[in-house]
């Protein structure tokens, strides 16, 4: 029913070139194309691991999982800052998930705070979800669109400080 697939294989081999009828034969032309070409999948992220110090800004259009430290500005698709690391500096992404320390500036269309959370500064979201025990020193501004740098409408702030 099954059969190991030759695709990445370089030609066919002298007892590969008489192929049974119905199998390999009745295939439309074009299909090993699709086939052996990968399908166009979302690349995994950059981790930064916990033994590493980055000074200087950090940029993608991908997604970024830090769990060491970085001090300077982020801006990618997705950021996860893990329950060990530390980020000084603006962040600026999509989707925000923060399970350690950031002090700086958050700028994201969803940002979640998890309990193991600690902010200390201005978040400008989209959407934003507080769990029970972070910890957030600043102000909170909804915007319809944060990630724009020079957005003249101004929403009013709100300080809030969570700690359980």
């Amino acid at each position: 029913m099954f059969s190991k697939s030759k695709i990445n294989e370089p030609g066919p081999k002298a007892s590969e070139t008489e192929t049974p009828k119905g199998t390999e034969a009745t295939k439309p032309a074009g299909s090993d194309l699709k086939a052996s070409a990968p399908p166009k999948s979302k690349p995994a992220p950059s981790i930064l691991s916990s033994d590493l110090l980055i000074t200087g800004n950090l940029k993608t259009s991908g997604d970024i999982q830090v769990e060491g430290q970085v001090e300077g500005d982020i801006r990618a698709h997705l950021l996860t800052v893990g329950e060990g690391a530390t980020v000084k500096g603006e962040i600026v992404a999509d989707d925000v998930v923060v399970n350690g320390r950031i002090v700086g500036r958050v700028r994201g269309l969803k940002v979640r705070l998890t309990s193991t959370a600690r902010v200390e500064g201005d978040i400008i979201h989209k959407t934003i979800a507080i769990e029970s025990g972070a910890h957030f020193e600043g102000s909170v501004q909804r915007q319809d669109d944060p990630l724009a740098t020079g957005s003249s409408k101004k929403m009013p702030t709100t300080t809030t400080e969570t700690k359980s």
